[in-house]
């Protein structure tokens, strides 16, 4: 056995390899890793020196059924590679691999290198046939071993897990009870109200980032649990944990064995494993009521379909999305009529305008072109209409339920703060029952726990002036004046609808309640329009049609009058627009005249100018009112326009009226501006570029900017 190594073994070095499973094997079972550091006296024994002994133990804490992970292992095989190692030192095969291609894939490299492997009892050289087959063997029973191990320890775990009593991860609002080996609620009721309340919030905004903008907005917390189970700490709120929480069956009552399983994919070449979500169908094992619940299991059901419903890479037509802060009312419901598939959102113009779009062809490569889009702004309006009219016979119930709700809503944040405040008033009266027990005399440990006493007492005040903040911005504590108009506004649905305050998401969660899906079809007729099949919750339709919305068909009777008098005068379609706008008469969709919402308008209307307009008409240097216009504040100052321009642009001189797209801008020169536009005017010259000029020995002569030259006086005669 000893003859198999030679001197040229030993002339390179002694490698001792180390590796236990997992780190509770490390700290459960030292004898194990002492055994494996005592093979350094071994290598020492058969001929190695002390120096030329390397010992591997980066793999303490790490399976070998894979070698991915094993940094260890991968340093080993490099060296073995690269000659640098003549033997191998492991207690038994098994701490090298578990896996047949990684054992064989080594032992190919150690017969190559002239390597030979040493454990407790024997010395193998893999080029040799016998200890070849005698490893491979070994090897292929380290395999099987690890096999046979996990069906011991899976048949176990799934045998309890069947009774309910294999203890899982204690979710937060849990603690684990040793002495019935079930969940039992967390005795702190801050703890249980922050976790009904994630579920109370999840109901009404159906949205996990919706219950997170909630906890933001009003300062409240969310408890975690430690990987023990038996402690709670407290975390600011994070989508990411309230959607696990609204994903775990746990909360419900309901005890779950194999909500994961292992998933492999190739990843540049390799193979990794992965715990993939497993579907509630092929869950292994479900115990329902098998220990208090916050929610009942069929509102957890409907959380699961509403977190389904809310995700946007499932194109199917039964899902809609969580309602968000665009324009489009109608996100998520709207159907094509032509094709069948789901509609989607595009804006364009500016302001930037919503409107539904079908571009299923394009998407599947069967055309090149889209399906069709229409205008959002119509059909909105139209859906909007119907869905208030029929909340009116209900508005008095409605109204009464609002309020109701409104109070709950306001108790349950007041209940949160109040539990918050009374731990932090008991922490602060433990840290000062904990500084009064010290002794006088140990003044070191008095002045640390005074210090803690004073923190305490600062978050205290800290606590109690947020809720104050809080109690006043968010109405925690509602007056009976606040009912009573809670109660009147209620029943007004279209002034809660129309309200500035209403966002666009909340508009949108009080249609989904009564609408499930919207199909657009267009009208084929010469006037167009837009046909509008309206599916309710309670399965009834509605079907109506909206005609095709043309420039200008909306206009007020006083703009068109307007525009008939300016362009009867010849005004230009930028001067209209300023008119307009100076009159503060918006166009039909509420925005600002521009000289092109002019033309369109006009081009409605059948409003002609009674001749061509000239090319180009400059503006007046100075207005009745004596304001100035861009030229004339250059002739004034005897400089170009575009150094005027670029006084406007940055801010030294400031217009009283105009600006934007086809309004001229008009500036005051009074003594004081005057004084200030001479000084900018000598402090600040923009630098002119001139071409290069050619010299006369052929080469480029470049000029630096220079100042123009001024007069003394104004084009009015007046001293500068």
């Amino acid at each position: 056995m000893i003859d198999k190594i030679q001197a040229v073994h030993r002339q390179r070095l002694a490698v001792v390899y180390l590796r236990q499973s997992t780190l509770r094997q490390v700290l459960d079972h030292p004898e194990s890793a002492r055994r494996q550091y005592a093979l350094r006296d071994r290598a020492i024994q058969l001929g190695w020196p002390k120096s030329a002994v390397e010992i591997i133990d980066e793999d303490l804490g790490q399976s070998g059924a894979d070698s991915a992970r094993r940094h260890g292992f991968q340093r080993l095989s490099e060296q073995v590679a690269q000659g640098r190692v003549g033997a191998i030192f492991v207690l038994e095969v098994s701490r090298l691999s578990r896996s047949s291609a990684d054992w064989h894939r080594l032992l190919d490299l150690c017969g190559v290198a002239d390597v030979v492997l040493v454990d407790e009892q024997a010395v193998y050289h893999p080029a040799d046939p016998n200890d070849r087959l005698l490893l491979g063997i070994k090897g292929t029973m380290s395999e099987a071993e690890r096999g046979w191990i996990q069906l011991r320890l899976r048949g176990a775990r799934v045998s309890k897990a069947r009774r309910g009593d294999y203890r899982l991860t204690t979710p937060a609002g849990y603690v684990w009870d040793r002495a019935t080996s079930r969940l039992r609620l967390d005795p702190d009721e801050e703890v249980q109200h922050a976790i009904r309340l994630v579920f109370d919030r999840f109901r009404i905004e159906r949205s996990a980032y919706g219950v997170t903008r909630y906890f933001i907005q009003h300062g409240l917390r969310l408890p975690a649990r430690s990987t023990d189970g038996t402690t709670a700490r407290w975390s600011a709120p994070r989508s990411s944990r309230i959607i696990s929480m609204l994903h775990n069956p746990t909360y419900a009552g309901a005890y779950v064995y194999g909500r994961r399983g292992p998933n492999v994919e190739m990843v540049d070449g390799r193979m990794v494993r992965r715990l993939k979500r497993i579907s509630p169908d092929a869950w292994h094992i479900l115990i329902r009521d098998h220990h208090p619940a916050y929610i009942r299991w069929e509102d957890f059901v409907e959380n699961q379909r509403i977190l389904q419903n809310n995700r946007l890479n499932v194109p199917t037509p039964e899902h809609h999305g969580a309602a968000r802060e665009g324009e489009a009312l109608l996100q998520g419901l709207v159907l094509c009529g032509r094709c069948g598939h789901r509609m989607h959102i595009t804006y364009n113009g500016t302001p930037r305008r919503a409107r539904y779009c079908c571009a299923s062809p394009l998407q599947q490569g069967r055309e090149t072109q889209r399906c069709w889009t229409v205008a959002a702004g119509a059909i909105d309006k139209s859906v909007s209409e119907l869905v208030l009219n029929a909340l009116t016979p209900e508005a008095i119930a409605l109204g009464m339920a609002v309020a109701g709700e409104t109070e709950r809503q306001a108790a349950d944040l007041d209940r949160q703060w109040t539990l918050r405040l009374e731990q932090a008033r008991y922490e602060a009266q433990m840290a000062e029952r904990r500084y009064k027990a010290v002794e006088p005399e140990h003044r070191t440990v008095a002045r640390t726990l005074e210090r803690e006493w004073d923190a305490k007492l600062r978050e205290v005040e800290r606590l109690e002036r947020e809720y104050g903040e809080v109690r006043t911005r968010d109405k925690i504590s509602l007056t009976t004046a606040d009912r009573a108009h809670i109660a009147n506004l209620s029943r007004d649905v279209p002034r809660i609808w129309n309200a500035s305050t209403t966002t666009m998401a909340q508009r949108k969660a009080m249609l989904r309640t009564m609408v499930s899906e919207v199909c657009l079809t267009p009208i084929r007729s010469p006037d167009g329009g837009t046909h509008i099949r309206l599916l309710w919750q309670t399965g009834a339709t509605s079907e109506f049609a909206v005609p095709r919305q043309l420039p200008g068909q909306h206009t007020s009777q006083e703009a068109v009058t307007m525009i008939r008098r300016m362009v009867a005068r010849m005004m230009r379609a930028g001067q209209i627009a300023a008119a307009l706008n100076g009159a503060q008469i918006p166009t039909a969709t509420g925005c600002s005249w521009t000289p092109a919402t002019v033309h369109s308008y006009c081009r409605y209307h059948g409003i002609r100018w009674p001749r061509p307009l000239p090319t180009s008409v400059p503006q007046p240097e100075r207005r009745a009112d004596g304001a100035y216009s861009i030229r004339g504040v250059a002739r004034r100052l005897r400089v170009t326009a575009s150094e005027v321009r670029y006084w406007s642009k940055c801010g030294w001189i400031t217009s009283i009226d105009g600006g934007g797209r086809g309004r001229a801008l008009w500036f005051h020169l009074d003594p004081a501006t005057l004084v200030h536009l001479r000084q900018v005017r000598k402090d600040h010259v923009r630098p002119r570029r001139r071409p290069p000029q050619t010299g006369a020995r052929g080469r480029t002569e470049r000029h630096r900017p220079r100042r123009r030259a001024f007069t003394n006086r104004d084009a009015n005669g007046g001293a500068l």
